[in-house]
């Protein structure tokens, strides 16, 4: 996996084979990227990373200039791949390890941006439980968004609060906002 754009641009980082993830292919996080590139300042808002994995998509924001990022996986591997991966970048992302479910029951900080990448077999109730915890507790600033990246042979378009979807080859981004009412032409 490579940074696509911001200060570390071009940087390839290569996780340990033993980490049980899926990264965002390049592509597709190139194309999400670009439309969150139109919507908000990168410096200006707190993003919440849920399944981090990897930390592919926090560090694609960190390199963009977002200093407020919370990285949460429950792999013991994964966040100390994050952790020496953002300190030998400098860059401020916070991990925890926890249960994603467990971790968005206590949570109460909100954030700009929340961006869930659950692994792509799960079934349609563990996708749900995502945009339920996160509006039910509040999770996102008033001009927030939930994203939720999953295979395109899942549906979320029929889960409370969502927005639209954007397709990249096999991979799905599913938009989550409070104002049900938007969806956007096209």
């Amino acid at each position: 996996m490579r940074i696509i754009s911001g200060l570390y641009k071009g940087r390839r980082i290569t996780a340990p084979k033993k980490l049980p993830v899926r990264p965002t292919t390049d592509m597709a996080k190139e194309a999400l990227f670009n439309i969150i590139n139109n919507q908000y300042y990168f410096d200006a808002i707190s993003v919440l990373d849920l399944f981090s994995g990897t930390g592919n998509i926090s560090y694609e924001f960190a390199s963009r200039g977002t200093e407020d990022i919370t990285a949460v996986d429950e792999n013991y591997g994964c966040i100390k791949f994050i952790n020496d991966t953002s300190e030998a970048f400098e860059m401020t992302i916070s991990t925890v390890k926890s249960d994603v479910f467990k971790f968005l029951e206590k949570s109460k900080q909100k954030h700009s941006i929340i961006f869930a990448d659950p692994p792509y077999n799960f079934e349609l109730a563990a996708f749900s439980k995502i945009p339920e915890l996160v509006f039910k507790n509040e999770l996102l600033e008033e001009e927030g968004v939930l994203i939720v990246e999953h295979s395109k042979h899942t549906d979320l378009s029929q889960l409370e609060h969502y927005s639209h979807s954007k397709s990249y080859g096999g991979n799905m981004f599913s938009f989550f906002t409070k104002q049900l009412s938007i969806r956007p032409i096209g």
